[in-house]
């Protein structure tokens, strides 16, 4: 199964608060860190959400 790298390059501060929420079950904390997930649909619509904060690369 493919799998997506997801990168925080811009802070969720001044953000919804949901955003905010969406960045940490993802498990981004900081700007650069970087996080690997099965591409899921949850997943998909979590990194949807927050499309503006991170980018997003396929990886395998």
């Amino acid at each position: 199964m493919a799998r997506l790298k997801v990168t925080q390059v811009k802070s969720g501060i001044g953000g919804k608060q949901n955003q905010r929420d969406t960045l940490r079950s993802l498990g981004l904390k900081r700007i650069s860190d970087t996080v690997i997930k099965e591409d899921r649909p949850e997943i998909r619509g979590m990194v949807n959400t927050v499309t503006h904060l991170v980018t997003v690369e396929e990886v395998e």
